[in-house]
């Protein structure tokens, strides 16, 4: 084979993987600009009458996941399932985006964290690496980082809108999650920087649980829990 052979050999195998990263580049927009109407929807829980529609906005969202479903499936199809590795990068911040709206669905419908199961399901993909196109674990890790930065500025936002318990229980919650990642020994640099800020995130909070019980305002929140129950 002559060296213009050889080139132009390469040249096709450069041409058919540019090929599968433009297809799958139009997944992933198409997968993004579902990611940004979910988060659109769900941001609305923050204003003061989104408290008392959070329901309708979880089940408008997990309509959506149906059309989620729909785009991993066509993903899925453009490029060898055994190279998943070598095109991650492409599908990675949109799915750690999905990862955390899962989360935070699942948070507003049960105040609890979704699994990694959990939400390898809501997205139409695997939990298990041996079966195809999965969740990654620093992927799932990923999203959920994001979803206690969301929390923080919910239980701000759950004050001003007379909320008063809701701060409490996110308290809770984010002590929890941090106490969970404190058993991690994360090795990945772009991770670790982001469980950095989950410190913030609690100081932020217990800022704000710091300031209702100053105020009282925990008593009366405590109150009120045990009188709905």
């Amino acid at each position: 084979m002559s060296v213009s052979e050889m080139f132009a050999a390469l040249q096709g195998a450069l041409g058919q993987d540019q090929d599968i990263r433009e297809e799958i580049r139009k997944v992933v927009q198409a997968l993004e600009q579902t990611a940004r109407e979910m988060l659109t929807l769900l941001q609305g829980v923050h204003q003061g009458p989104g408290f008392q529609h959070i329901p309708k906005k979880c089940q408008k969202a997990r309509e959506h996941f149906g059309t989620v479903r729909t785009q991993m499936e066509s993903l899925k199809t453009k490029f060898p399932a055994d190279q998943y590795y070598r095109f991650h990068e492409h599908w990675r911040f949109v799915l750690q985006r999905l990862v955390f709206l899962a989360a935070f669905v699942v948070y507003l419908e049960s105040e609890t964290l979704v699994t990694r199961e959990a939400v390898a399901e809501i997205l139409g993909i695997e939990a298990d690496r041996e079966r195809g196109f999965h969740l990654d674990i620093e992927d799932y890790l990923s999203g959920v980082l994001t979803l206690a930065s969301e929390l923080a500025r919910l239980a701000v936002n759950s004050v001003t809108a007379g909320d008063y318990s809701r701060p409490l229980r996110i308290s809770t919650f984010i002590n929890e999650l941090d106490s969970g990642f404190r058993l991690l020994n994360l090795k990945n640099d772009s991770l670790r920087k982001r469980y950095d800020g989950l410190k913030y995130d609690v100081k932020k909070i217990e800022e704000v649980v710091y300031d209702l019980s100053i105020r009282g305002l925990n008593k009366e929140a405590t109150a009120g829990a045990g009188g709905e129950k």
